[in-house]
């Protein structure tokens, strides 16, 4: 996500299933893995957490495997804009990610209410929408910076949802590595760059609240699949209208390939499948690290340095995060 940075303590309020039909499962059925059978059902089940060992370190690798996909794939991403625009590599990225989940989904259709499809849809517009602005970001500014500012987002409504004095200083000190940037220069890395990226974070707050909603109402991956195709209807017009027929040439349909599946199927799965198996708090703290990531990534993709100011002004912003998630936890 964004593709990407902190996934906030609202999160781990919302991300627990809710169903209205169905009764509330018992603590052990809602710890299982996706592949157990619902085993626990009608019997007595021990009242200790379950053991965080394999379960957990294979939800920590998903994480984080699912943070360095997206991150690079955002900086090849950046390779591509000679060829087809920000707004072509976003229709590519997003079309041919639908057409994937789509085809390995096979999402069911029937059988959903319209709040079902409210939620669903809103979870696709703040997809895409998230996705064209956080590329008109990166077209204008490095991807590290980039990523911090669009954090903020998350980040703001972990302080809104936390309700608590201490995430207010977790919110002064991101403030502080913002104001770090500033002081760095916004200008040069200009303005409505940054814009963009604030934007794409506004975005990135609804992407989350969508996200757990879409999950509590949708089996499997099929609010995803469903989520994604209505992002592809979304971007795909403004991609045609912005690169025409340089979208069909080889080398453009083969990285966007490549974007697809590292920077929109594989991540947003990987995040999915993870939270299945790790608190939404810890899920949280480690996506926390996304602001570094993308620094590290833009440095060995694109070849983007920052100053040591820059590189203070991310880590206050990931430690803003990880504080912030952890007071939403008290």
């Amino acid at each position: 996500m964004c593709d990407c940075g902190c996934v906030v303590a609202a999160r781990a309020h919302a991300a627990e299933p809710r169903t209205e039909a169905a009764p509330r499962p018992s603590r052990g059925a809602r710890h299982q893995s996706p592949g157990q059978p619902h085993q626990v059902r009608n019997r007595r089940v021990s009242r200790s957490s379950p053991p965080a060992g394999a379960g957990g370190l294979g939800g920590i690798a998903l994480v984080l495997s699912g943070a360095l996909s997206v991150q690079f794939g955002s900086a090849t991403a950046a390779l591509l804009f000679p060829r087809t625009g920000a707004l072509g590599v976003v229709a590519l990225r997003v079309t041919i990610a639908a057409v994937l989940l789509l085809a390995v989904c096979r999402p069911r259709l029937r059988g959903h209410s319209r709040a079902d499809w409210a939620v669903v849809c809103g979870f696709g517009l703040a997809l895409g929408g998230m996705n064209i602005l956080f590329y008109q970001a990166i077209d204008r500014i490095p991807l590290g910076p980039a990523v911090t500012l669009e954090v903020l987002g998350p980040l703001a409504l972990s302080v809104v949802a936390a309700r608590r004095v201490v995430s207010l200083l977790w919110a002064a000190l991101a403030l502080a590595g913002v104001l770090l940037l500033g002081q760095e220069g916004l200008g040069r890395l200009s303005l409505p760059g940054a814009g963009f990226a604030l934007g794409a974070g506004a975005l990135w707050a609804a992407y989350i609240v969508f996200n757990s909603r879409t999950g509590a109402r949708f089996p499997r991956l099929d609010g995803l699949a469903v989520a994604m195709a209505v992002a592809a209807l979304l971007s795909l017009p403004l991609g045609i209208v912005s690169a025409g027929a340089a979208l069909l040439r080889p080398g453009a349909l083969g990285l966007g390939l490549a974007v697809a599946l590292l920077s929109s199927g594989l991540p947003y799965t990987l995040e999915l499948l993870a939270l299945r198996r790790l608190p939404a708090p810890t899920f949280a703290i480690l996506m926390s690290l996304a602001p570094a990531i993308a620094a590290l990534a833009g440095f060995l993709v694109l070849g983007q340095t920052l100053s040591a100011t820059q590189y203070l002004a991310i880590a206050l912003v990931v430690a803003a995060s990880a504080g912030a998630v952890r007071a939403g936890r008290g």
